[in-house]
């Protein structure tokens, strides 16, 4: 078993925490502009200061280019979160980066809404635009 203090190490180097690959596939649709919303209703990670697993839904919207994610891969990708201890605002962060590698979108939106703990109820979104600093 891990230990929390190597959960809490952790956080300093978030951006460089090695995930699985998401795939994609051919956007046969990619001169139309439209919104695909995937929606991950049981999505576990640990709380890096307890130990203690966190309890999320996860939700992506976003607006393809030429691919787009691959579900069952976004599904590997996800559960291997079970074993990560991370905060709440890096844990979206981590997911807009990695689904954006991926697909290389328009648009996407990512929004965690996680289950209460110590009665403090957390949502925290993030978004990428194509071309925007």
């Amino acid at each position: 078993m891990t230990s929390i203090s190597s959960y809490e190490g952790l956080q300093k180097s978030i951006r460089r925490l090695k995930t699985p690959p998401i795939d994609v596939w051919e956007n046969q649709y990619a001169e139309r502009d439209y919104v695909i919303h995937l929606e991950i209703p049981e999505f576990t990670c640990i709380c890096p200061k307890t130990g203690l697993p966190d309890f999320a839904i996860v939700k992506i919207d976003y607006r393809p280019g030429a691919v787009c994610l691959e579900l069952k891969s976004l599904k590997l990708y996800t559960v291997f979160y079970r074993q990560v201890g991370i905060f709440h605002e890096h844990l979206v962060n981590k997911l807009l980066d990695d689904c954006v590698k991926a697909a290389q979108p328009r648009w996407l939106k990512v929004a965690v809404a996680m289950n209460p703990r110590g009665g403090i109820y957390t949502a925290v979104e993030a978004e990428y635009t194509e071309g925007a600093k």
